[in-house]
């Protein structure tokens, strides 16, 4: 197979490159390297398994040159990777998620690609929704400008499925954390604790509840998944069964960083920024039906990727 990788060189995209590489499919990224890094697939570009089109994927033209290149299959990754960045410039998530999106399917439809797997969010099932939160849930009702993009995409895709006969994997991703993460609350915590050692601020009061999937188990579920559900239009969560809070992830990163003494201060309010969901838990029933589970549960997760990012990051 001949993949298209949309922000190959981000987090998720680089550990899915690797397994397709492995598996021995030619892979194809674009990425404009706004919020990539090219070590993460360096080892690969060098050995020739993957080719880079450094382009924008808000950029028809960039997105057409690249699904030119005899493409099978698109694994749609790339996108804004800061829900609270959309908060400050409204636009963002528009641009470089919903219009972005648009121009995947497009240039599929125009160069006669008919296979693609799009990272979805939990996000876009809004703030009451039961837990855990099945596929068929509806209405979604987004709260944040991200999950508004993410349930437009959807619908994108799947109007491009109806209409011109894609084939489509639609998943809704849990809290995607581990190696080579690049920002989120771990990331964050790690970051404040290497600024000042003695004290650690928790955006809300630390109660928000959400489950968290390693990145490693996201990948292989997504390749699995795409392996036996063979249905035009496809839709799964990929999560964890459990949950953990902001407070004992706080705690976890304090310990695995060794800042014993430092003091947890928690800013209050209900969640950690406008747009934020407090609590959040996907039924994963249909992932499990496929014999797929993940090797984590979200504290394993957590702590697994604190010590990933620490020797990663540094903390002197």
């Amino acid at each position: 197979m001949r993949a298209l990788v949309t922000g190959g060189a981000g987090f998720i995209g680089s550990h899915l490159i690797d397994r397709l590489v492995a598996r021995g499919d030619e892979v194809v990224v674009i990425d404009n390297l706004s919020s990539g890094d090219l070590s993460f697939i360096q080892g690969h570009l060098d050995s020739g398994a993957v080719v880079l089109v450094e382009g924008d994927i808000c950029n028809p033209d960039d997105v057409g040159r690249a699904m030119a290149m005899n493409i099978d299959c698109v694994f749609h990754l790339a996108a804004n990777p800061d829900i609270r960045l959309g908060t400050r410039i409204t636009d963002t998530d528009l641009k470089q998620g919903t219009v972005a999106t648009y121009n995947i399917v497009e240039a599929m439809r125009l160069n006669g690609v008919k296979n693609i797997a799009f990272a979805s969010s939990s996000v876009v099932y809004g703030e009451n929704a039961p837990m855990p939160t099945p596929e068929n849930h509806g209405p979604c009702m987004p709260i944040s400008l991200y999950g508004a993009s993410k349930q437009a995409g959807e619908g994108l895709i799947s109007s491009w499925v109806g209409t011109f006969g894609l084939k489509a994997w639609i998943f809704r991703f849990a809290n995607i954390i581990g190696a080579r993460g690049t920002h989120g609350v771990i990331f964050d915590f790690i970051h404040k604790l290497k600024k000042d050692p003695s004290r650690l601020e928790v955006l809300g009061n630390g109660l928000q509840e959400k489950s968290y999937m390693e990145v490693g188990d996201c990948v292989d579920g997504i390749l699995h998944v795409m392996e036996h559900a063979n249905e035009p239009l496809n839709l799964y969560n990929l999560g964890s069964h459990d949950t953990a809070s902001v407070r004992r992830i706080a705690e976890i990163v304090v310990e695995v960083t060794g800042c014993h003494d430092a003091s947890i201060e928690y800013t209050g309010g209900d969640r950690g920024w406008a747009g934020d969901i407090p609590r959040a838990r996907l039924g994963i029933d249909n992932m499990l039906a496929s014999g797929f589970d993940v090797s984590m549960n979200s504290e394993e997760a957590i702590r697994h990727t604190a010590t990933q990012l620490l020797e990663e990051i540094g903390l002197d």
